[in-house]
């Protein structure tokens, strides 16, 4: 994919030149990515939230009950009852929560330093391929490929009744 383009114009002429030496270039901002985005900050590769299969969240409808299947392969580490910690923290109400806040979880540092707030469209990134959203999480689940499968988990996360 192209950057930038020219648009069909022409380059610029060449500076006259001066007698005078020119003025030292003004040292660039340093644009401080802890402010700006927090996971890039924590070493999050910049397009974080771009799936990897370019299918785009939106243009999917979950299954709750398709997600509860799909769930079973999470339940060795997560369950989604509030306050109940296993390998992994509680997924319970995890759309909408902050990145690394169930009380009583020993997160990883790159996951409670991160930033993200758990909406439908960044766990839908993340269980793509956790490792790639957020570089040197402890969770190593390699992923659900499937597009479908994540939404679905995602519809079941939304209401696991």
């Amino acid at each position: 994919m192209t950057a930038a383009c020219s648009g069909g114009e022409s380059e610029p002429a060449e500076p006259a030149a001066t007698s005078e030496p020119a003025a030292p270039a003004a040292p660039a901002a340093v644009e401080t990515t802890a402010a700006a985005d927090p996971a890039a900050a924590a070493g999050a590769p910049a397009d974080q939230w771009a799936t990897t299969d370019g299918i785009a969240y939106a243009s999917l409808t979950g299954d709750a009950a398709a997600g509860k299947v799909v769930f079973a392969q999470c339940r060795s580490c997560h369950v989604t009852e509030p306050g109940v910690n296993k390998t992994g923290p509680s997924l319970a109400g995890i759309v909408g929560r902050t990145a690394g806040s169930v009380d009583g979880y020993n997160y990883s540092p790159a996951n409670a330093n991160s930033g993200i707030t758990w909406t439908e469209e960044h766990l839908y990134a993340y269980l793509e391929n956790p490792q790639r959203v957020v570089p040197k999480t402890k969770m190593i689940f390699p992923g659900l490929r499937d597009a479908q499968k994540r939404a679905d988990v995602i519809a079941y996360l939304k209401n696991p009744t």
